[in-house]
């Protein structure tokens, strides 16, 4: 029951933040998205809570920074997406090293978000979107490898 209570605890604590880290520092990117670093806590999600734990954390957390930023369109597409990169991050870790998984997930974040787009504003449109989205992949990446060595060297077991 600790256990299970400890990992609710880090999960609600990791979720909110993913919201803060995400709400943080907002870049506006050409089709009303934004550009955050809340990619870096949602790979921290998936390598420390697990599939389950790290998917709900990970995917509640960046729905309800797009929700409080009044993006009601996004926030079901975001909680899917976000929640398969911390579920695609944390399966892979387990295969192959962090660096990897993340590159692979943030990979599927940027697809997602390229199919969702183009749905929303049709393909052609939604290529805008692939370029800030790399960048915001790429500082997700960095963000979340510095803070897997610090959550490392805290020694807090999930």
């Amino acid at each position: 029951m600790v256990n299970k209570t400890k990992k609710i605890v880090f999960s609600a604590l990791l979720a909110s933040l993913v919201c803060v880290a995400t709400m943080v520092i907002k870049i506006p990117s050409p089709l009303s998205g934004y550009i955050n670093l809340g990619d870096g806590v949602v790979l921290l999600c998936g390598w420390f809570l697990g599939p389950v734990y790290g998917f709900l954390a990970a995917a509640v957390g960046s729905a309800l920074a797009d929700l409080f930023y009044g993006y009601m369109v996004y926030v079901p597409a975001t909680f899917l997406i976000k929640g398969a990169v911390a579920l695609i991050a944390c399966v892979l870790s387990k295969k192959t090293k962090k660096i990897i998984s993340a590159i692979v997930a943030e990979a599927v974040m940027v697809a997602g978000y390229y199919v969702f787009e183009g749905f929303l504003y049709g393909f052609g449109a939604s290529l805008v979107n692939v370029a800030p989205n790399i960048v915001q992949a790429t500082a997700g990446i960095v963000v979340g490898l510095l803070l897997m060595g610090v959550f490392k060297k805290t020694n807090i077991e999930f």
